[in-house]
């Protein structure tokens, strides 16, 4: 589980997250929607431990985020994932595997097998040079799951993936959900968030404006779409 804290963030004068407090429950997928500059992505980076807090407290199943203790329960795919050119995919998850304990034959099957879940199996001694988005894409989703991580991290997980990608990857995030993992997306597209999570916080200059389970939220006469609408609009802070 993870558990944000009346989270503040401040830079000088400006308040990017402004007293947030939510908790994403083991083993469910929780969605945290919002226009640009609404402070997504200060929250995420403060839950990687990339930023401290002003005020507030993050955990990550008990562990203060940013301890190292709580970076190896988790994996993250940011919306531009790079790899260095001159890596392989099958070096660049090498290098990942051993970040996560893993060496020698154990590596190499775990690599093997999720080339395999992504999509990548027979691509992987091409220099990521030469690997098209959406290629770099599946690489960076194998190497957020190595390790098999307590909590998984998304911001737009199917950035540059065609209609068959997309679906494949929704395939391996459900499996995951099912054996227990948790996710966190940072997404726009509403449909993958409605297919994918049970629960939805929606963010707006730096705080909480809704935030729920996804059925609550979404009433029989309204679309995820016109919720994030009103909320982002003018709508007054609230919790479902």
């Amino acid at each position: 589980m993870i558990a944000f804290e009346n989270v503040t963030k401040s830079f000088g004068p400006l308040v990017a997250v402004d007293g947030v407090s939510f908790a994403v429950p083991k083993g469910e997928a929780f969605a945290l929607l919002g226009p640009n500059g609404a402070g997504k992505t200060t929250l995420v980076r403060m839950l990687l431990g990339f930023s401290r807090s002003t005020a507030g407290r993050i955990f990550i199943e008990g562990q203060p985020a940013g301890r190292s203790e709580s970076r190896r329960k988790l994996g993250y795919l940011a919306e531009i994932h790079r790899i260095p050119p001159y890596l392989s995919g099958w070096e660049y998850l090498m290098r990942q595997a051993a970040f996560c304990g893993l060496a020698g034959v154990q590596a190499r099957a775990a690599v093997s097998e999720m080339l395999k879940r992504v999509g990548m199996e027979g691509q992987e001694k091409k220099r990521a040079s030469h690997y098209s988005k959406g290629m770099v894409q599946r690489i960076g989703l194998g190497a957020a799951l190595l390790g098999d991580p307590a909590l998984l991290v998304l911001d737009e997980p199917v950035s540059g993936l065609d209609p068959l990608g997309m679906r494949d990857v929704r395939v391996l995030l459900e499996e995951y959900k099912r054996r227990g993992g948790t996710i966190l997306l940072n997404s726009h597209l509403l449909s993958e968030v409605e297919r994918l999570c049970g629960s939805v916080a929606i963010m707006n200059k730096g705080r909480i404006m809704v935030q729920g389970p996804l059925a609550h939220i979404v009433q029989a006469s309204e679309t995820l779409e016109e919720v994030f609408i009103r909320h982002v609009e003018g709508g007054k802070a609230n919790d479902a």
